[in-house]
C-alpha cells in the first residue's frame, strides 16, 4: 500500500476536527472470486489516534467497515502546530502510522 492515510486536522476555537482517509481493501471474508473461492478476510481491527504522543482515541473495527474507510472525530485542547498521529493494525498484522500537523 503506497498511500496508507491522508490526515487533516483543523483547529477552530477550542475544537479540532480530525479527518482520516485510510487506504485499505477491507475484505469481509464472505465474497468469492471469479473461480468461486472465498476471498480471505482482511480488515483493519484497531485504530489509535494520539495528540502530541498522548492517546486521544482508540477504536476496534470488524469486517463490516467499507473499503478505504473514512473516519472523523473532534477533540478539545489541540492548537495549531500540534502533532496528530494515527496508527491502524489489520488482522494480518500489518500496521501503518501517519502523522499530521494541526492547522
Amino acid at each position: 500500500m503506497a498511500d496508507p492515510m491522508r490526515i487533516r486536522a483543523q483547529a477552530a476555537g477550542d475544537k479540532t476536527t480530525v479527518r482520516i482517509l485510510m487506504a485499505h481493501e477491507m475484505e469481509t471474508g464472505q465474497r468469492k472470486d471469479a473461480a468461486g473461492k472465498t476471498i480471505p478476510a482482511w480488515f483493519i481491527q484497531e485504530v489509535t489516534a494520539s495528540l502530541n504522543g498522548k492517546t486521544v482515541l482508540t477504536a476496534d473495527w470488524g469486517p463490516a467497515v467499507s473499503k478505504n474507510p473514512f473516519m472523523q472525530f473532534a477533540l478539545k485542547g489541540a492548537k495549531a502546530g500540534d502533532k496528530i498521529a494515527v496508527t491502524w493494525k489489520d488482522n494480518r498484522g500489518d500496521t501503518r502510522t501517519d502523522e499530521a500537523t494541526v492547522s
